[in-house]
């Protein structure tokens, strides 16, 4: 057995490979996660480095992890006040379009393939779930924004649909696995699972915030070590109590960051950091344990299927789940076309194999294959299909704030940060002559990616960005007027 230095010298050299490839290839329209794969699969046994691993268990633990991190930093960065706009047709997307788009698959798979409806619901489970991340990762990166409510729908449905995935694959398992249960076991299972989600998360959220204010650590690096294990435990207790431990962590971020708490910014680049960590680990382990002879075998199958998914299922169940609501044709086109697959079939088609369902291994290296034909398929035409579509806004690139501010626990000031839009009634004004509230105070100002010191005769520009420090009661006040 390796010793815990040589195996920590390899984790450091994959893990820096897989940055520096990322930073490499970071402007030609790959997902990174394919970065990440590639790395893997060519440290595996079957590429340059020669590891061997098999151990899907210890796959699935890893991806389990990294998911709880991941979509804990993802609810964290979702705006709420822009999101909620979309969120009935999210909750479709999530839900009816996630069975939607199994069934469909589910269909093609048993007549064409000659199995029975249960195996290919199983393969269809598995990967109805999308990863909207991979897509902005693209769009961004090509300094591309989207139109309207595309982006807090997809944001939405792509955070809140995995759990739907897992219901639908282990409750297929069990079907398959155990003759005696019934399909109304299956729905109590889902309502279960949603509910005990929903409720726990957003409870956790209030639960977590709470806390974070009111305990006062005599050292300030407890609090993202308190707030993980706080995150940690809204997932285990969800998931042992029969509830959807992925949507509760999910809910749990959102509530908690669109909630004030102290420490708030360090926090979220501690979850964002661990976040990308969270990824490179889990596609670098998937990578390690794909053989990637083994997709020979399934190319012409994983072809076909990829291409009923990109093209029939997918689609079909966006129209469908939009209907009720006012999205455009274009809309409903550049929706149905990014519905990239990412990490979590892969990890999913590690429970069949875990379960010891007929063909597992198929099941795997099918899914495996479909993950990659999506990303490269979908992921090089993002960017060209919302211009096609005429769906692309301007880019409003990030400003990083130079200053930090620690609000401490009942304190009313707070530091916010706001942007002047071009028809903003305070452009080519000095900031004198806006009559401020008496206790609120634009402390910097950032033009072109330069910090200036403002004063009373400071005249602002469209696009200035303004750091407000400010009490918390004027907060409406601010927002209405820039």
């Amino acid at each position: 057995m390796a010793s815990i230095d040589f195996i920590l010298l390899i984790g450091a050299i994959l893990v820096l490979s897989s940055i520096l490839t990322a930073k490499i290839f970071h402007n030609i329209g790959i997902p990174t996660m394919l970065l990440f794969i590639a790395v893997g699969i060519i440290a595996g046994s079957e590429g340059l480095g020669g590891i061997y691993f098999n151990d899907a268990s210890l796959a699935q633990s890893i991806g389990i992890i990294a998911l709880i991190f991941i979509l804990f930093s993802g609810g964290l960065e979702t705006n709420w006040s822009e999101s909620k706009q979309a969120i009935k047709p999210s909750f479709l997307l999530a839900t009816l379009g996630v069975l939607i788009t199994a069934v469909v698959i589910a269909l093609f798979i048993m007549f064409i393939f000659d199995t029975s409806f249960l195996w290919g619901l199983l393969v269809g489970s598995i990967i109805s779930s999308t990863d909207a991340a991979a897509v902005f990762s693209i769009l961004r990166n090509a300094k591309i924004e989207l139109k309207g409510k595309l982006k807090p729908l997809l944001e939405l449905e792509s955070g809140s649909n995995d759990p739907m995935a897992v219901f639908l694959t282990i409750g297929t398992i069990e079907l398959i696995t155990l003759p005696e249960k019934s399909f109304f076991d299956v729905i109590l299972l889902f309502v279960l699972q949603i509910g005990l989600g929903a409720i726990l998360g957003f409870s956790g959220g209030k639960i977590a915030q709470y806390l974070i204010n009111r305990l006062n650590f005599f050292y300030e690096g407890l609090y993202p070590i308190f707030a993980l294990s706080i995150a940690v435990l809204i997932y285990s207790s969800t998931a042992v109590l029969g509830g959807s431990g992925f949507l509760a962590i999910y809910v749990a971020g959102i509530i908690l960051g669109n909630s004030h708490f102290i420490h708030k910014r360090s926090l979220i680049r501690f979850f964002d950091g661990l976040a990308v960590l969270s990824q490179i680990t889990m596609f670098l382990t998937l990578g390690l344990l794909l053989f990637p002879s083994a997709l020979l075998n399934v190319f012409f199958s994983g072809v076909l299927i990829s291409f009923i998914l990109i093209l029939v299922a997918r689609p079909i169940s966006v129209f469908i789940t939009l209907i009720p609501f006012k999205f455009s044709f274009k809309e409903k086109i550049f929706t149905s076309w990014v519905g990239l697959r990412g990490a979590v079939p892969i990890i999913l088609a590690t429970f069949p194999l875990l379960a010891g369902v007929e063909d597992s291994s198929l099941i795997f290296n099918l899914v495996f294959f479909i993950v990659l034909t999506s990303a490269l398929f979908q992921g090089w035409s993002i960017n060209k299909m919302a211009k096609l579509l005429d769906l692309t806004a301007p880019f409003k690139e990030k400003q990083n704030s130079p200053l930090e501010f620690t609000s401490i626990a009942d304190d009313d000031t707070e530091l916010i940060e706001t942007i002047i839009p071009h028809n903003s009634k305070s452009i080519g004004k000095a900031i004198v002559e806006l009559n401020l509230p008496e206790d609120s105070r634009i402390v910097l100002i950032v033009r072109d990616n330069k910090n200036i010191i403002p004063s009373g005769g400071t005249i602002l520009e469209e696009g200035d960005v303004l750091l407000f420090l400010i009490n918390k009661k004027n907060m409406k006040v601010i927002k209405e007027y820039f």
